[in-house]
């Protein structure tokens, strides 16, 4: 049942990363090319830049959510679930490269200001591309917020992270057009370290899932399974935990020690116990395998 509606917010997500696709690279189009050709603005081609490379992102999410909903088959038989981590990190990789380009342009601007044209113009725009880009974002952070999809996560925060760097744009207008050009190439830098922060951290918590590491959230819910185990009537003591998060889900397994006289039947309902307190508990649990051997065949 979680798995179900997890697809279920997954196939809601894609639907809103479809949209962001179209809506940032229309806003994009129309930033850099006012920022090129009339405006002369940095701060505005970056954001244009940045608006078209948030889209790219979305795009790479939406088709990793394609991936995730597919269910296990004979080739994957976890399921395709870290497909949506490698999504995260391609997407990651085209935030970083375009942070690098926005941050070459910036440094031109910084070393040989020049006078903004038409910066009222070029902040409404601005303007109305924050205001679109937050809307969007906030919605995707409520869907990450059902689903822990990392890709949902990304995709939320640097749609959010655009709005921002699109008002920061407009700041720079502003403070530009009553004579300080050199904010242009100041907010230029700013709109470059966001850009790198969120692609840096994304890399690093995805490239943890891909090599099945456990860090303090899954430690944290590794010491939860033990204690609900060692808590459970019938069991002596749990000894191993082993737990890996495979996309939004966790998989793994735990051993148990039981009186050498409890037939299969009865270990079996242990197990079925055990694993209803687990859904209870954390409900990301998708698969647990439960190992039962005799209490004095532990291991010292």
């Amino acid at each position: 049942m979680v798995i179900k509606d997890k697809r279920h917010i997954a196939n809601q997500a894609q639907k809103v990363a479809g949209l962001t696709v179209v809506v940032l690279t229309i806003l994009g189009v129309i930033q850099i090319i006012l920022g090129e050709t009339i405006s002369k603005s940095v701060a505005l081609t970056a954001n244009g830049i940045d608006c078209i490379g948030d889209g790219f992102v979305s795009g790479i999410v939406w088709i990793g959510l394609r991936f995730f909903r597919r269910p296990a088959d004979h080739k994957f038989h976890y399921g395709y679930y870290k497909l949506e981590n490698l999504s995260a990190i391609a997407a990651a990789i085209v935030m970083i490269v375009l942070a690098s380009f926005i941050v070459y342009r910036s440094y031109i601007q910084f070393a040989d200001p020049h006078e903004i044209k038409l910066p009222t113009m070029g902040a409404i725009v601005a303007l109305l591309a924050a205001l679109i880009a937050w809307g969007l974002g906030v919605k995707k952070y409520l869907e990450w917020k059902q689903s822990r999809l990392s890709s949902v996560k990304l995709d939320a925060f640097n749609t959010i992270k655009d709005g921002t760097a699109s008002f920061l744009a407009v700041i720079a207008l502003i403070v530009s057009a009553i004579g300080y050009p050199v904010a242009d190439a100041v907010v230029g830098f700013i709109i470059a370290a966001i850009i790198l922060s969120i692609g840096f951290a994304t890399i690093k918590e995805s490239s943890y899932i891909l090599v099945d590491a456990c860090d303090t959230e899954c430690i944290a819910h590794g010491q939860v399974i033990k204690r609900t185990v060692d808590q459970t009537e019938g069991v002596k003591s749990a000894k191993i935990v082993r737990l890996r998060r495979t996309g939004p889900v966790l998989q793994g397994e735990i051993e148990i020690h039981v009186s050498k006289n409890m037939s299969i039947s009865e270990v079996d309902k242990i197990r079925k116990k055990i694993i209803s307190q687990l859904n209870k508990t954390i409900p990301d649990i998708e698969h647990l395998t439960v190992v039962a051997l005799p209490d004095e065949e532990r291991k010292t």
